[in-house]
């Protein structure tokens, strides 16, 4: 199994980004769509491939607080193939040089896989887009 990361540098491969994001969020998940497509031009945005297939995507932006880490999608037929595991360790590496502090808000149920990475909890748990999230920082 092949996975490639690469950073997105044209519509095209926004579009698949996008396609991905919608399947998982918006379909799957039932999150309103409106609040799905916020930040999109600020953002610096990675196209996950299996296989030469794309099944991934994340993202990352500066924010007053640090460098937020999100929308890590990826579709259900790729998942346990490691496809998430490498977004996350290309984005900390893409960030690697910058000392400011790494966040994110992860689902309940993605917790352990940051955790893998050094991100630990802060706060209390919370409700994004109907799904139960806490916020995760290094």
């Amino acid at each position: 199994m092949e996975i490639l990361i690469n950073k997105i540098i044209d519509k095209s491969q926004m579009q698949k980004a996008w396609d991905i994001r919608r399947v998982v969020f918006v379909i799957e998940q039932e999150c309103p769509e409106e609040l799905e497509w916020e930040f999109e031009e600020e953002s610096t945005h990675y196209l996950a491939s299996l296989n030469g297939n794309p099944v991934g995507t994340a993202r990352w932006r500066r924010t007053e607080k640090g460098f937020k880490l999100e929308r890590f999608a990826v579709l259900k037929e790729a998942r346990n193939s490691g496809v998430g595991s490498s977004l996350v360790k290309h984005l900390l590496n893409e960030l690697s040089d910058q000392t400011e502090k790494k966040y994110l808000h992860a689902q309940l149920a993605a917790a352990p896989l940051y955790a893998k990475y050094g991100f630990k909890p802060e706060g209390e748990n919370f409700w994004e887009a109907g799904i139960e999230h806490v916020k995760m920082s290094i």
